[in-house]
């Protein structure tokens, strides 16, 4: 994660990560001072809503995504369906001292969390994946050439 005047934290990289009995899972510690001095520890965690992970952002990200998605009109059903699970399942998290986090169990039931976890680093947030959905989904991609899924706009960038 690397800081820059006004800018938010970049997540980036893959953890393994196992969660303990209690349902605490350790943010590494290359990520814990960053966390502490943009967020004060607050975090919060929802689902995804078109995978079965969990988002883990920074509450002043975060703030600024949910006056985004509660600001798009409630009437339409698509944006009513995105409201209702990605703000409903909102939930705030702290960073103990330990730089541990606790998962509700029904986000950690929702993204079939069990011990063994991928945290995903995604630039402004992180994914929690379960180990074994993450590598069945990384295959999956993989085998996919997904040339004719990808946007005009990644077709301009040369990786």
């Amino acid at each position: 994660m690397e800081n820059c005047g006004g800018c938010y934290p970049v997540f980036r990289g893959i953890n393994a990560i196992n969660i303990d009995a209690k349902g605490r899972l350790a943010v590494p510690a290359r990520y814990r001072a960053s966390l502490s001095e943009r967020a004060h520890g607050q975090l919060i965690v929802t689902i995804d809503t078109d995978e079965h992970c969990l988002l883990l952002y920074p509450l002043p990200f975060w703030e600024e995504i949910e006056q985004k998605v509660q600001a798009l009109p409630a009437l339409n059903p698509a944006v009513r369906r995105i409201q209702r699970l990605l703000i409903g399942h909102a939930t705030e998290v702290e960073l103990d001292a330990n730089g541990r986090i606790l998962l509700p169990g029904l986000l950690r039931e929702y993204a079939q969390l069990e011990k063994e976890v991928m945290l995903v680093g995604q630039g402004n947030k992180f994914e929690i994946w379960s180990k074994s959905v993450w590598t069945t989904s990384c295959e999956g991609w993989l085998d996919s050439d997904g040339s004719n899924e990808l946007p005009p706009e990644l077709m301009t960038i040369s990786l």
